[in-house]
């Protein structure tokens, strides 16, 4: 049988666990700090967040980027693509890299699109 020796560092290696239970539960607590920070700032959503930048709010793009994390370390850790050789990691990440920017871009295009038609009268909403 092959033996299947799992890199037990999360963070580059910056941290480092003993066994692979450890490391599930050093990936959990951050997944969950992290969603903790995004319900917390969905809560109290501050003010300085509710200014505008590439037509989103800043709080949308920090729930964006926290959410585009959490998605790497589930793939990165619980799914293992850490132990796959390059080209398997490259078949996942690179169009990735493409699709994600360009579905923002067409949510960026077709939001202020939709906003400015019915803002222009078109049809009523009320603001």
């Amino acid at each position: 049988m092959a033996d299947h020796n799992h890199k037990l560092e999360i963070f580059r290696g910056r941290l480092k666990f003993k066994s692979n239970v450890q490391k599930i539960w050093g990936v959990l607590i951050f997944l969950s700090i992290v969603t903790v920070i995004e319900v917390a700032l969905g809560i109290s959503k501050p003010k300085i967040l509710l200014n505008y930048f590439l037509g989103i709010k800043l709080i949308n793009w920090l729930f964006i980027i926290m959410t585009l994390i959490k998605a790497y370390y589930i793939t990165w850790d619980f799914m293992h693509v850490r132990d796959e050789k390059a080209f398997l990691k490259n078949t996942i990440v690179v169009p990735l890299l493409i699709l994600i920017p360009f579905l923002l871009f067409i949510l960026l295009i077709e939001g202020s699109y939709i906003f400015d038609v019915m803002l222009d009268g078109l049809k009523t909403w009320k603001i």
